[in-house]
């Protein structure tokens, strides 16, 4: 019995960040998963859950310089220098004036 599926016509397209980018293809990569798979899976996981399929929140471990690696705090340093490069940033008073809204 043959399994008759439907043609995929339709496109997405999404604008993000290069390096977010790369690091999940990586791992699709890694896993042998094609791109426009992991995106079909997402799209089908969405309609299954009837929204967002995993738990969309904010963490509230935030990093403690005692509790890091020099390794660790190094990279978190390497990439708000980068972010701070490129202009990927938010205006210190809006910051705070939302966290006091929490």
């Amino acid at each position: 019995m043959a399994v008759k599926t439907a043609a995929k016509s339709a496109n997405v397209n999404a604008r993000m960040q290069q390096d977010i980018k790369k690091q999940a293809e990586d791992i699709l990569a890694e896993l042998g998963i094609p791109r426009s798979v992991a995106m079909d899976m997402y799209y089908r996981q969405i309609i299954m859950h009837h929204g967002i399929p995993f738990k969309v929140t904010v963490p509230w471990d935030v990093p403690v310089r005692d509790e890091m690696s020099k390794a660790e705090f190094d990279q978190m340093m390497a990439t708000g220098l980068k972010q701070a490069k490129e202009d990927d940033s938010f205006d210190a008073d809006e910051v705070f004036d939302e966290l006091e809204k929490m």
